[in-house]
Order: structure tokens, then sequence, then C-alpha cells
């Protein structure tokens, strides 16, 4: 197996296509929601950055676990652990979410996958919301059952993902829309496909059901690929940046609220729609964010690693925020970043310094995003 630096055991599982990946050269591996997450392949992520934006790629992101919430009551309880306004959604429909707490604090964004009336799936970042389902769901005797089914998706993405997809399943691939899903024949059985992906380049995630076809099923995508000069993958840092694509534990936590995050056009802030976190998400609202996430540009040369946030000041010295994921844009020829801003500082094209692990005061600018 491929040094990643993390001493094995069964608390962190692997994946239906961990096997794959291994033997397709995986680097290494971070650990979402318990699971395995493949990191690097190419030699750099910059030749990885180029290969997403040209190519077609498959990725193992099977970490995006499913909370299944089926019942008579599934709909009220999804609609309670979100303020986007869900009285409209449909099945076929896939619809990110922010999941909040009683204080408003973000405890998750997932993407929501209506396939009945009374069933739903969360496609959950980085945090155990089965937990916090469950809680809710005995703690007001809702008539729901909540499981992480057999579930794991499989992304093949890139701007040649539409014609590698087209070629395996057909011309009903082509023509969903974006965040919709379709249920298509995959190796003899139904599954949902969703045009969506961790990337701007666009593609689709394969929501396999039924792990003992992971392998079967990374194969067929890989051999129907070689025409289109596919490779392994994983979420790239510089193509995410660039995307404005939040990573959750990184850019917000619970300490965040949605509208700083940028989700206000997701946010019903009337009293119409019941949700946990409403009155304290409205009074947020009739106050004003302190914060708002931001993207930052900055010089200085190629920056250091960012495993440490980046203190952002203005020139005179205040604090202003932080960066939580930077990294070079060769395209963009300078440093791009993400940050929440302090008020009155969050205009674009606000001058700033950017303070590195390598003692640097780089000049920085606020941007906007995606970048």
């Amino acid at each position: 197996m491929a040094e990643s630096g993390l001493n094995m055991s069964r608390r962190i599982r692997r994946t239906p296509y961990t096997d794959s990946a291994e033997a397709h050269g995986v680097r290494g591996f971070s650990v979402v929601n318990h699971m395995l997450l493949p990191k690097a392949y190419a030699p750099s992520v910059e030749e990885d950055y180029w290969h997403l934006r040209t190519h077609v790629q498959i990725w193992d992101v099977a970490v995006q676990r499913q909370v299944q919430i089926t019942g008579p009551d599934a709909a009220r309880l999804v609609q309670l652990m979100t303020p986007r306004d869900l009285r409209r959604a449909r099945v076929g429909q896939c619809l990110y979410v922010p999941l909040i707490d009683e204080h408003a604090g973000m405890l998750n964004d997932p993407v929501l996958l209506k396939l009945a009336d009374d069933k739903f799936w969360l496609s959950i970042a980085d945090s155990d919301i089965l937990l916090w389902a469950k809680g809710l769901a005995v703690g007001m005797g809702l008539d729901v059952a909540i499981t992480e089914p057999d579930v794991s998706p499989l992304a093949i993405q890139g701007p040649k993902a539409e014609a590698l997809m087209t070629d395996l399943f057909g011309s009903a691939i082509a023509a969903l829309g974006h965040f919709e899903y379709g249920i298509f024949d995959v190796l003899g059985t139904s599954q949902v496909i969703a045009r969506s992906g961790y990337s701007k380049q666009g593609g689709y995630e394969i929501y396999l059901e039924g792990g003992h076809l992971g392998a079967d099923l990374w194969d067929v995508i890989w051999q129907a690929g070689q025409g289109y000069e596919i490779t392994p993958g994983c979420p790239n840092l510089i193509e995410r940046i660039e995307g404005g694509l939040m990573s959750y534990g990184n850019e917000f936590t619970r300490a965040n609220n949605p509208l700083e995050c940028g989700f206000a056009p997701l946010c019903h802030l009337g009293n119409e729609v019941e949700y946990i976190g409403r009155t304290a998400l409205q009074n947020i609202a009739a106050n004003g964010p302190v914060q708002m996430l931001r993207g930052i540009k900055f010089g200085g040369g190629r920056t250091p690693p960012c495993g440490k946030p980046f203190p952002v000041t203005a020139r005179d010295g205040r604090p202003l925020g932080q960066i939580t994921s930077g990294i070079f844009s060769p395209r963009l020829d300078c440093n791009v970043g993400m940050s929440m801003i302090a008020a009155g500082h969050w205009d674009i094209g606000t001058e700033l310094l950017v303070h590195t692990p390598d003692g640097i005061a780089r000049d920085g600018v606020i941007a906007a995003l995606p970048f």
C-alpha cells in the first residue's frame, strides 16, 4: 500500500475503491467521515490541476457518506435541519443545503437528494450528521428511520466527463441538468447518477449502492476512459480554491453561520418554514454578519503550504481574518486563498497583507469568488 502517514486500523474505513486507488498509484490519503480519501496521484498538484481542466479523472469520493432518512416524518426532519426552503423540492433534484444548530452554527453543507416524498439522502461533508439526525428524531419523537446505507459515490470529473459517460450510459446522461440525478443501469443494477461533483470542470457522481461492485465499476469507467486520457484523481486544491468551493472544517465550522459563508440565497428568513436555529439566524440577518468569506489574491512568490491558517491584516496591522486554504495558481500567476474577512474590509479590491510562515508579509487584495 502507498505511504500515507496514517496508522491504518478498522476505525479508518477503506472504501469499495481503495484497492483500485492503490493499484493506480495513490500516493497518500486523508481521512473524512472516518474513511480513506485519496489525496494525491500525479507527481504534483499543478500537473493534476492542468489534467483536470483538460481531460477527465476518476475520483474515489466514497467518503461522502449518505445519511438516509426515511419514514412518514422524513420530510419534516430534513426541513428542521436546514434553513433552505424545501417545500418545492422534487424527486430528481440535488440541493445544496446548509445544516445549522440552534445558534445558527454550521454543522455541515451536504447535497440533499430527494429520492421519494418519504426518502432522502444527505451526502455529507466531514462531520457526524447521522448522530445529529438521530438525536433530533429521538428527542422529538419523529417517525423516521435513519441509517448509513451501503452507498459509495464515485466521481467522474473534467471537461471530457460527459462524452465518457455518454459512451457508457447513453444520451440521457447528457440530458441531465446541473444538480439533477437520474436512475441508470450500472453493471446490471439500478443506480443513482447525478451531474455534480467537487470541481468546477463539470462531471458526474455515481452513487453506487452495493460496495461489492466497487472494483468492477472502477474498471468499467477506467477502460471506457482510455480514449479520453483518463487518470485517477482527487479533489484538487488549486482548482477548488479558484472555483470558490469551500471545505467544511477549513473555510467554516460550527463557529460560523451560513450568512457569513455566502449562503444567504439558500436561507429562508421568514416564519413560514420551521427549522432549528431560525430565530438565531433571523437575528444575525437583522444585525448583519460581522465577517464574510472572500477570495484573496496575494503575491510575494509562491506561498508555502497552508498547513496552518495565514493571518490576514490591514496595512496598519489590524487583524482582518485568516486564510484557511491557500496555494499558488499557475493559471492566474499569483497565490490564491479563501478567508473570512471582518466587516468594513471585505469589499472587492480592498488591499491587505497576508502573513505566511516564511516570515513574509505579502501584498494582497480582496477578490470575488470564484476567481
